[in-house]
């Protein structure tokens, strides 16, 4: 598995959300098996999505599309989000 790390501001939280949610069957259709959402404790509106995906091409695929760049348009994503791709290496849980 291949996981994608995002941030990113946003006007409004509730209205990024609404269109994130909507966007669920095109990120699963380009590879996404499950994700984390993290919101910052001071602002709400300072978001940080951990997606897994079932390939690291897919996940750059799905990140470098039109359509991404538009939905985050339009769910209101301000300035150019930080992507980072990470390789699952440990976890511990005690």
């Amino acid at each position: 598995m291949a996981h994608m790390l995002v941030h990113h501001q946003v006007k409004d939280y509730p209205t990024w959300k609404k269109t994130f949610d909507e966007h669920a069957a095109t990120r699963k259709k380009n590879g996404e098996q499950s994700h984390e959402l993290f919101c910052s404790d001071d602002d709400p509106n300072d978001v940080t999505i951990l997606m897994e995906f079932d390939t690291e091409a897919h996940a750059r695929g799905f990140a470098e599309s039109d359509d991404l760049r538009q939905v985050m348009e339009r769910a209101g994503v301000v300035g150019k989000p930080e992507i980072s791709y990470l390789t699952h290496v440990e976890r511990f849980a005690s």
